[in-house]
């Protein structure tokens, strides 16, 4: 199969989206340069805006951080009549596609990027001049690829001889885990029968495929904030209420959590402070953190003993705590019956020299919720590996992907589509 788009057209715009990482309801930029390149296409239907997201947002950043990266949006060259339908932070989009009978078939892609600063120099996006713009911030997970399989898979499935519905996916806020549970609830998954959820690298080489990834961890996202009462340490330290005591007692104990039979389990603090001065008793603190499962029960049991520790450590040292939900995803599982469609097609895609049926990721991802989704509609679903070779680990400064992937991942993608769409497994 020759690629009906070019891949000097793929790298071009996968660097323009690596030049403009943007964090979670926060990918302005990235959502008005997808969906400005869907309407220069024969898509019939393209959403954009709080149509796309069924439920309620998490963790959204506050005004002024949306503010900020709304201007970023707009002095990069955003479309300003796209951005106006993103403002406050609804960002993402879903391509639609119809040709005649067929069956319903979805590609979930994500869009968001890290902060991380990324490295400016012996990496190849500072030597290309396609580095970050937005210092702090990287496509350090390959996001941007992901984006790019999702916009050359629309362009393959335009060329062929698809019979059915295409519905991409292209999902804001994986990496805090925000945004698949909103658009998992969203109207336009309901008749999705067949998911494609992908991910370049998970270090597998570039010519790998792995036609199902399983092994998802379900996650929970907390804020733990302890409120107390200052006083002088020196002069009368009996008369404050020490919320670091209760963050550090908190701490030790959420580690302590015990494991359980049935699986897996995780907890980590992961950022942590309070304080404003060594003489001052201090009234404020906070951890944020996280606990995992290899199933979701697994992890709704540690996020009850998390909970019960935050609040026995805030008792203990005669403090608050108020607690929030940052972000989760549940664990999944991906379907034989596309696992083996995809490995069969996989066989047959250039550049591809190396097809594993299942692999383990070892960590979470909200596609689990869109996946759950159209499995529990009685469709079926499956999470797609797409090798790389990558400088670095995901989420360093020095990750990067091998552009040759790009064709691979648009291929391999489509090519699932047309069989899925031929085949109905």
């Amino acid at each position: 199969m020759s690629l009906a788009v070019e891949h000097d057209d793929l790298v071009t715009f996968r660097r323009d989206l690596h030049r403009h990482p943007e964090p979670a309801w926060c990918e302005f930029y990235t959502t008005a340069r997808i969906v400005s390149e869907l309407e220069t296409r024969d898509v019939d239907e393209i959403h954009y805006g709080p149509g796309i997201l069924g439920s309620e947002r998490m963790n959204v950043p506050d005004d002024d951080e949306l503010a900020e990266w709304f201007e970023r949006a707009k002095d990069a060259g955003a479309r300003e009549d796209i951005l106006a339908e993103l403002e406050g932070g609804y960002t993402g989009a879903v391509a639609v596609i119809r040709r005649g009978d067929g069956p319903v078939v979805g590609l979930r892609v994500d869009i968001d990027a890290l902060p991380i600063q990324e490295a400016d120099a012996e990496h190849a996006p500072a030597e290309g001049d396609f580095r970050s713009g937005n210092e702090g911030w990287m496509h350090a997970c390959g996001h941007d690829a992901h984006a790019t399989f999702g916009l050359g898979a629309i362009d393959e499935i335009l060329e062929s001889d698809f019979e059915g519905t295409l519905k991409v996916f292209f999902q804001p806020g994986e990496e805090q885990i925000v945004g698949g549970e909103p658009m998992a609830d969203s109207e336009l998954i309901d008749d999705v029968e067949y998911l494609i959820a992908s991910h370049v690298g998970l270090d597998h080489p570039t010519g790998e495929v792995v036609a199902g990834v399983d092994g998802f961890l379900a996650v929970s996202h907390f804020l733990a904030e302890f409120s107390g009462e200052p006083s002088h340490a020196g002069g009368h330290p009996e008369e404050g209420r020490n919320t670091v005591q209760a963050m550090a007692a908190a701490i030790q104990n959420l580690y302590a959590i015990p494991r359980h039979s049935d699986g897996a389990t995780r907890v980590n603090a992961g950022l942590v402070g309070g304080g404003t001065a060594t003489n001052i008793i201090p009234e404020e603190s906070f951890i944020e953190g996280e606990v995992r499962g290899e199933t979701t029960e697994l992890m709704q049991y540690m996020n009850d003993k998390a909970e019960n520790v935050l609040r026995s450590a805030a008792r203990m040292h005669d403090v608050e705590v108020e607690t929030e939900r940052l972000g989760r995803a549940p664990s999944a599982t991906s379907d034989q019956e596309l696992v083996d469609v995809v490995a069969d097609v996989a066989r047959d895609v250039t550049g591809v020299d190396s097809v594993l049926e299942r692999d383990q990721l070892g960590g979470s991802e909200d596609a689990t919720f869109l996946m759950q989704a159209v499995q529990d509609n009685g469709g079926y679903a499956t999470y797609v590996g797409i090798g790389t070779d990558h400088p670095g680990g995901h989420h360093t400064s020095t990750f990067d992907v091998d552009e040759e992937s790009l064709d691979i991942g648009v291929e391999l993608l489509s090519k699932a589509v047309l069989a899925v769409a031929e085949q109905r497994p």
